[in-house]
């Protein structure tokens, strides 16, 4: 089986782990709220919450979204990959090139 410590090494998701685990220590700091307080209330250890803090790659997305959640972030989450925000997504779906053009053909009624 193949390790996925690997995988985490492209570092442009390793900077975007660090930036959003910041962005919940900003959060949870601004809330006035010790990582202890938040362990007990997400039922984490603290251990987790500082892993999510800094950016650790191997913390779980369930454990990622109750933090959110427990601080009110969650109608932020609903941002991430909303279809409607999706430039690129749009424009592929709205571009007629690669589209399989179907001659019609005269249908036979004769029985």
């Amino acid at each position: 089986m193949e390790s996925t410590a690997g995988k985490f090494d492209i570092p442009e998701i390793k900077k975007l782990a660090v930036e959003l685990g910041g962005r919940i220590r900003t959060a949870r700091i601004r809330r006035k709220r010790r990582q202890e307080d938040l362990a007990l209330t997400t039922g984490l250890s603290r251990s987790t919450i500082q892993a999510i803090e800094r950016g650790d790659t191997s913390c779980s997305l369930g454990n990622v979204l109750l933090v959110l959640w427990t601080l009110g972030l969650s109608r932020e989450i609903d941002l991430i990959a909303d279809p409607g925000l999706d430039r690129d997504g749009l424009a592929l779906s709205l571009d007629t090139q690669g589209k399989r053009v179907r001659v019609r053909r005269k249908l036979d009624n004769e029985f």
